[in-house]
């Protein structure tokens, strides 16, 4: 592509954990691709999703929240984070407009400051606060550090994402394309029909359980007009299958039918889903079952 002032470039967006960060580049991209969820660390893979426009081209990277690891799956997530970072040109701290600025953010902001990468601040979550409480947060987020450019939005009533968009592609470096136009993302399909599966078993369940989920997407059977999905849903005990599937399945099939909707929508075809629950005893410790569940 000869034209100069064409711009391509990887962003990202970080923050604590539930800070906004997967709805926002839903929303952007006008397409489900990160799995969203009430539950802190639901993110577990890089997404790259791929925003076109005719003066450039915004490569979106999902990365997990950073968070105190406890398991060596937290250890390997933050490792991910970090490495992502690092490979960013630009980096939007998301802080969401409601909750005060904490340690959390403090923290993330320090890691980030020293990267080669431009850091924009995005207040996120500004539908749910008036506009005096946004003005105070607003000022509160400008002295947390240098930030390039400091943007209020709401991916939930669309507010400023345009906005958001131009100044972060602003910060891109002059480059051709990096994706071909038709590309949404370049992630293969069993690892968002995996994404979908999981966020689809995390709505409702408490506590430990959100993190004891994960979803491996055995085989993928495209026939005339429909696609059967076999998939496989593992926790860490035995109590915790019993939760998953409910009094006389009924919890399984209620994931079954969101996730159902959720891929045929990814997909554009009618989907036979068949979901079975394992058990595979304490895997985020373990690393060969780590390796085996993809992380």
């Amino acid at each position: 592509m000869a034209d100069n002032s064409y711009r391509a470039g990887f962003a990202c967006f970080v923050g604590r954990p539930n800070a906004g960060k997967s709805t926002l580049t839903n929303a952007i991209v006008g397409q489900k691709i990160a799995i969203t969820s009430n539950k802190p660390q639901t993110t577990r893979h890089v997404i790259r999703a791929v925003l076109h426009r005719p003066d450039a081209q915004l490569v979106l990277v999902d990365t997990p929240g950073l968070h105190r690891p406890r398991t060596l799956l937290g250890e390997r997530l933050n490792d991910l984070v970090r490495a992502t970072w690092s490979e960013t040109d630009v980096i939007g701290l998301c802080i969401p407009a409601n909750e005060p600025v904490g340690k959390g953010d403090t923290f993330i902001a320090g890691e980030i400051a020293g990267l080669k990468a431009t850091v924009v601040a995005v207040v996120t979550k500004t539908d749910l606060v008036d506009k005096k409480t946004l003005a105070e947060q607003l000022l509160a987020v400008n002295a947390l550090g240098e930030f390039a450019d400091v943007v209020p939005v709401s991916a939930v009533a669309n507010h400023q994402l345009d906005t958001l968009v131009d100044v972060m592609v602003k910060h891109l470096p002059r480059s051709p394309q990096l994706y071909p136009d038709s590309m949404l993302t370049d992630e293969p399909e069993h690892v968002l029909i995996a994404e979908m599966i999981r966020e689809a078993a995390l709505e409702g369940v408490r506590d430990e359980l959100p993190h004891s989920i994960a979803v491996l997407v055995e085989e993928i059977i495209p026939e005339d007009g429909l696609t059967k999905v076999y998939a496989d849903v593992y926790v860490e005990r035995q109590s915790q299958k019993a939760i998953m599937i409910g009094a006389k399945g009924s919890r399984l099939k209620e994931v079954g039918t969101k996730a159902r909707a959720d891929i045929q929508e990814l997909l554009g075809t009618k989907i036979y889903l068949d979901l079975h629950v394992r058990v595979a005893k304490d895997w985020q410790r373990d690393p060969r079952q780590l390796r085996r569940l993809g992380f």
